[in-house]
């Protein structure tokens, strides 16, 4: 059965917000997923699936605090959790590692191979 992990990338960038940034950080952060499926792991990326139009809105602090800690949630089922720092490491990024050493999961840190 392949590893279950959870996927850590910037989603709203970090200290501060170019244009663009947030549609880069969801580009990355879909290489990262496909990066996981070719080393065998199953990925969930919570910043990819509730952010999306309809479900949560990131913009509003109370339904941001709400997608991520639906994420946290899940991540209790993952074996591992995998960081990818090529983009630098964001301050929801910085509360997943939190998470993940609190709960004892084991934090791997990567780069994409381009």
């Amino acid at each position: 059965m392949p590893r279950l992990v959870i996927l850590e990338s910037p989603f709203k960038g970090l200290e501060t917000l170019v244009e663009g940034d947030v549609k880069n950080n969801i580009e990355y952060s879909r290489k990262c997923m496909r990066d996981c499926f070719l080393r065998g792991e199953f990925p969930f990326a919570s910043h990819l699936l509730y952010t999306q139009e309809g479900i949560l809105n990131d913009d509003i602090p109370k339904e941001r605090a709400l997608g991520i800690e639906a994420g946290l949630a899940w991540a209790k089922f993952a074996e591992a959790t995998v960081v990818y720092i090529d983009l630098g490491i964001s301050k929801g990024m910085k509360q997943g590692i939190a998470r993940a050493k609190q709960e004892g999961r084991p934090v791997e840190y990567r780069i994409l191979d381009d």
